[in-house]
């Protein structure tokens, strides 16, 4: 089954693209109207489930751990408009952005949240361990760095059976200090198959920032070694991301075999709910998201480019508001599982 290979060399796109003029035009024709509010009320929606998900976790109807993607959100965005229907995705524990993104139905989200029957594990797996693969979405992943083999896996499985798919294996830049990673590295390249490693760097591995936790902080370079090609990405502007996300996703479809793209981003929140986040000064949060909040910038424009009234987007914000809660009470009023359910889904 081989496939000739096309060379590509490694590329990089501007980590910053607000107030580069050049950068600026370069993106301003990315995306059409309708890709602009489809990337705003899919950014917000992810936004305001995870604003509402940390709510019900304070009130103690969601146990266990629960990561939010509040900041982050451009990045699931922006790839998900560079693939193809059937292509998959694959995810760590910071997942309900990716699911959502997927087209996984919030009230099936919230409601694994909480724990309840109608959740998309049946309320056994809460918020690290759901999949749908109607939606393509293979989870949601508790141990670190191992949804990377997995994605691997998946793009052989495609490569095998020639059906054209593209694997987004999404991972943080914590888990890129992992073994298996780099096993998976070599494996990719030297079978040709079809996935593009995203790298979501919001800066922090845990509690410690890359500065102090990684040698390389360039994580676009991590495949070198194996002639991956890779690239960094403003994963705070959908446009750029969608961008970057095509022509590596266009790459790895095309048999040239696994691409790398770091995406450049920032959590809003702690490692997760019991995280208060002190390891980094109030200053560099408040400028992150006074400067390069992902949904704020794609408000703007639309309203500084007339593609949309105040109106229209304050229309379009309440109808995710009574998504967002219905869904809410929806997972707070579901049954729970019946104790029978503790015997299904069992392998013994």
């Amino acid at each position: 089954m081989p496939v000739a290979a096309k060379s590509a060399e490694p590329q990089k796109s501007t980590a910053r693209s607000a107030g580069n003029g050049k950068s600026e035009a370069r993106l301003a024709s990315v995306l059409s109207r309708e890709q602009e509010i489809r990337a705003f009320r899919e950014m917000l929606l992810i936004r305001r489930f995870e604003e509402k998900a940390g709510q019900l976790y304070g009130m103690g109807l969601i146990g266990g751990f629960c990561h939010l993607y509040i900041g982050q959100e451009a990045v699931v965005i922006g790839m998900k408009m560079a693939i193809e229907e059937g292509d998959q995705v694959i995810t760590a524990y910071r997942d309900h952005g990716h699911m959502l993104s997927c087209g996984m139905d919030p009230k099936g989200v919230m409601a694994e949240l909480t724990g309840r029957r109608s959740g998309y594990s049946k309320g056994k797996g809460g918020s690290m361990h759901m999949f749908s693969v109607e939606k393509n979405f293979f989870g949601g992943h508790g141990i670190v760095g191992a949804q990377v083999s997995l994605g691997t896996g998946i793009a052989f499985a495609n490569r095998y059976r020639e059906n054209g798919r593209v694997c987004l294996t999404y991972f943080g830049d914590g888990a890129a200090n992992q073994g298996q990673v780099y096993e998976s590295f070599n494996m990719a390249q030297l079978w040709k198959l079809p996935v593009v490693y995203v790298i979501e760097n919001n800066r922090y591995a845990m509690g410690t920032s890359v500065q102090r936790s990684s040698a390389q902080t360039d994580f676009s370079k991590r495949g070198l070694s194996f002639d991956i090609p890779g690239e960094q990405v403003d994963g705070m502007d959908v446009r750029a991301v969608k961008e970057a996300g095509e022509r590596a996703v266009a790459y790895a479809r095309g048999g040239n075999g696994p691409y790398i793209l770091e995406m450049q981003t920032y959590r809003y929140r702690g490692h997760s709910m019991s995280d208060p986040a002190k390891y980094r000064p109030k200053e560099e949060l408040n400028k992150v998201r006074t400067e390069h909040d992902p949904i704020d910038m794609v408000r703007a424009r639309l309203i500084e480019t007339k593609r949309a009234s105040e109106d229209e987007l304050k229309k379009l914000e309440s109808e995710i508001r009574n998504t967002i809660n219905e869904a809410a009470e929806f997972a707070s009023h579901d049954q729970e599982p019946d104790p029978s359910e503790l015997w299904t889904d069992v392998v013994r």
